[in-house]
């Protein structure tokens, strides 16, 4: 598990067992005890998340917490308030703060895992998205227009709507629109003519034992097409902190408690429904503003004019996380004679087949791009050298291990690729060098050419 998590308590034994936990799930961590030692650390190394203790009655906490989310160099960072007491107004008040989530003490461990597992998700997701949205214009297209007050789509899964009257009620009264009632059977089915909405709500007011269906719900709509990308929001009962662990884990972009305020109620959906939207608007923009100008008509994959935008900012990334970019080149071995003995059309059909290997085979973070007739280019952002080089010997193996249809007329071939690797090194304060990079990592793909082809090179720099 990846992430820098960042503690801010004031007592010393929160701080020590809160970091001894974070470092054995292998996070990497600091801690503080005062706000400034926190703009400090912040300043000079951003984290992914924070770990902050409203209770601290030593400063204005909540306050520190607005100002973080106010901030838009700060404000995507995710914050879990801790040490709290298990009310339901002091909930409502740090989510009115700007806190993503709100653990009470005790911290039940599992649930606290569980939350920064999905908040991170949630964040990576969103940082591709604006990352690529920030490619897109630094190319000179017209922005999009992110909607702004639209109402969300949220829609109740409920097999009895009647049980949930006070629910539905509050809802409809605290949202821009009425929720729609649905039941699960229509929203698997696919018939339901509210399916793919904004926000699912699912009620889970039952035991453990008895959730078996709506566990399986949440899964189905994660991994259903026309429900994927809408956000899950589950309510589950106040004393079921195990439940609401194995929801986060399986999905769920939220959970609730049973004895929540209304308002908080309604502050959970709208944060939900409009990060749903923003996204939906960054998807938009990056498909509607890119796709003809800096994609390969062929494979569809990106092509160079992208590659030369979107790796700087790659580079950019890799010394805010301090964390390596990898870069690899691959090209077709031989790939001449297949065009020479089957046909331009039959080589095609290769460079289609290959290039869905390579996306279907890699990271959503990862870059994938057709930069020449045979030749592709990877970027693997937050790798090191053993991991580059071992991604690189799996799609080599994806490549050569199952035969290319060429079609009716010809039958199936055996295509290898060679592949040379090289690494930004350790991050410091300058931004890696991606022409040079690329260089590298070529020079390295013609020593695997040279070495009898169908292989893996590094950079001798971090062979």
């Amino acid at each position: 598990m990846s992430g820098r998590i960042l503690i801010v308590d004031g007592v010393a034994t929160n701080r020590i067992v809160l970091r001894v936990k974070m470092l054995a799930a292998q996070f990497m961590v600091e801690v503080c005890a005062t706000q400034a030692e926190a703009q400090a650390l912040i300043a000079r190394n951003r984290p992914d998340l924070i770990l902050l203790n409203l209770s601290d009655l030593s400063e204005d906490r909540h306050s520190f917490c607005a100002a973080l989310k106010a901030d838009p160099d700060t404000q995507g960072i995710a914050i879990i308030a801790v040490g709290l007491a298990d009310t339901a107004r002091a909930r409502f008040a740090a989510l009115d703060a700007g806190a993503d989530d709100v653990l009470a003490h005790p911290i039940h461990d599992a649930l606290l895992l569980a939350r920064i597992r999905s908040l991170l998700r949630a964040r990576s997701a969103t940082d591709e998205l604006f990352l690529r949205d920030g490619t897109s214009r630094a190319l000179g297209f017209a922005d999009g227009q992110t909607p702004f007050g639209v109402p969300g789509q949220v829609t109740l899964i409920a097999q009895h709507a009647g049980s949930l009257h006070d629910l539905i009620v509050h809802l409809n009264t605290g949202l821009d629109q009425p929720v729609q009632i649905s039941d699960i059977a229509a929203v698997l089915c696919g018939n339901d003519p509210v399916s793919g909405p904004d926000l699912f709500i699912i009620p889970a007011i039952m035991s453990m034992a008895d959730a078996g269906p709506l566990f399986g719900l949440v899964s189905d709509l994660r991994s259903r097409v026309d429900t994927r990308l809408s956000s899950l929001l589950v309510v589950v009962p106040d004393d079921a902190p195990d439940m609401a662990a194995l929801f986060l884990d399986l999905g769920a972009d939220d959970v609730v408690m049973q004895n929540a305020l209304p308002q908080e109620v309604i502050l959970r959906v709208n944060t939900l429904v409009q990060r749903k939207q923003l996204q939906d608007t960054l998807r938009r923009n990056l498909r509607d503003g890119l796709q003809a100008a800096v994609t390969d008509p062929l494979t569809g994959l990106f092509n160079r004019r992208y590659v030369d935008h979107h790796l700087a900012r790659m580079s950019e990334q890799s010394v805010t996380a301090g964390r390596e970019l990898a870069i690899m080149m691959i090209d077709i071995d031989h790939f001449k004679a297949i065009n020479d003995r089957f046909g331009h059309a039959a080589g095609d059909r290769v460079l289609v087949a290959i290039a869905a290997r390579l996306r279907e085979n890699l990271r959503a973070v990862d870059l994938v791009a057709r930069i020449g007739g045979e030749e592709f280019l990877i970027a693997m952002p937050r790798a090191t050298a053993r991991q580059a080089q071992g991604a690189a010997n799996r799609l080599r193996r994806l490549i050569s291990q199952t035969p290319f249809d060429l079609g009716e007329a010809h039958p199936p071939i055996n295509v290898t690729i060679s592949v040379g690797v090289a690494l930004s090194g350790e991050a410091g304060p300058d931004r890696p060098d991606t022409h040079q990079m690329c260089d590298l990592a070529d020079a390295a793909l013609y020593r695997a050419k040279t070495a009898g082809r169908d292989r893996v090179a590094m950079d001798l720099s971090v062979a």
